[in-house]
């Protein structure tokens, strides 16, 4: 009987597989994602209920479970941690939407790296005291409102509110006061209302006797973008996987927080306060994602307003991925 010799044959079969690139031991294995440019980020953090996502997370150890060690900077200020962005020191600064596209229309390059806030009901507004006779929002016709900066969000969404109640915005006396001074600036008639925001308003109406004036979202302000984090274009430009990473972080740690009971747990330590005044304090939002919809409303709401001197394009500022 003839032997059939199948061995050159096995031989040709595997080496057509193996040119092809579909041989039968193929590594189908997919290959490793490529590593941050870095694993630290230095972060400046201001208002504790803006940024209470981001400290919960960072303590719990949630970013470093996602390869990122966050150093949380105290920020004195807005102009503060802006300053700090520019020099180096920090690589992520926080603020507030109005602060920030300020800055950008000025022409400093910055990327925005997630939302921090965005308003609920009488989660800022206008406070006023019961000496200052001051009862309906619409009844003085050249008010004098006590903002802790003139050209924030406080005198932005303040302008908005008033002119709104059929108030001439040109007449708004906006007084520069700061958060711990204002309920004496109403009484001692420096201010006839003040633009606060939580935990500040609750604690007035606790230990003060105030109370709201008008609510600070509502018409054009209805759930308006309060504040973001944002780095240096060159920054991100350099390092857009570490950024990726933090965005992802971020967005988990917005989407838990979103639960007030999650917050309201944490102000007692983040925000200074006692546990009943944490229970009673008004939260508003936390976007897990930034949308440059929601977003523009605040830089056009500033062009209107004189703020800034040309429209901002708003989607311009957001990283590639996040813009589409």
């Amino acid at each position: 009987m003839r032997q059939v010799r199948l061995f050159p044959v096995v031989l040709t079969v595997l080496a057509v597989l193996t040119s092809s690139g579909c041989g039968i031991f193929a590594d189908d294995t997919p290959a490793p994602a490529p590593l941050p440019e870095r694993t630290q980020l230095r972060v400046g953090v201001g208002n504790a209920i803006d940024t209470a996502p981001l400290r919960i997370a960072v303590a719990a150890g949630e970013f470093a479970r996602a390869g990122l060690h966050v150093e949380l900077v105290e920020q004195g200020s807005q102009d503060e941690g802006l300053a700090g962005l520019r020099s180096g020191a920090l690589d992520i600064v926080f603020a507030t939407d109005v602060a920030l596209f300020r800055a950008a229309a000025g022409g400093t390059p910055l990327q925005l790296q997630g939302e921090a806030y965005t308003a609920g009901r009488d989660t800022m507004a206008l406070v006023t005291l019961p000496e200052t006779g001051y009862g309906d929002v619409s009844a003085r016709r050249a008010p004098k409102i006590a903002v802790e900066l003139p050209d924030d969000l406080g005198a932005l969404a303040g302008r908005s509110v008033l002119a709104t109640a059929g108030v001439d915005p040109a007449r708004i006396d906006f007084v520069q006061v700061r958060p711990g001074d204002m309920v004496e600036a109403m009484r001692s008639g420096e201010a006839d209302a003040a633009w606060m925001v939580e935990p500040g308003i609750t604690t007035a109406r606790k230990d003060f006797g105030a109370r709201i004036l008008s609510d600070g979202s509502r018409g054009a302000t209805l759930d308006f973008p309060v504040s973001s984090y944002a780095s240096d274009a060159g920054f991100a430009r350099q390092n857009t996987r570490t950024l990726a990473v933090f965005r992802q972080a971020l967005g988990a740690a917005q989407a838990h927080a979103d639960d007030p009971a999650v917050v309201r747990q944490a102000l007692p330590t983040l925000a200074g306060i006692d546990a009943t005044t944490a229970a009673l304090t008004a939260l508003g939002s936390y976007p897990s994602s930034l949308n440059g919809v929601r977003l523009q409303r605040v830089a056009d709401l500033m062009h209107a307003a004189g703020m800034i001197p040309a429209r901002l394009d708003v989607q311009s500022l957001l990283p590639r991925t996040a813009a589409g």
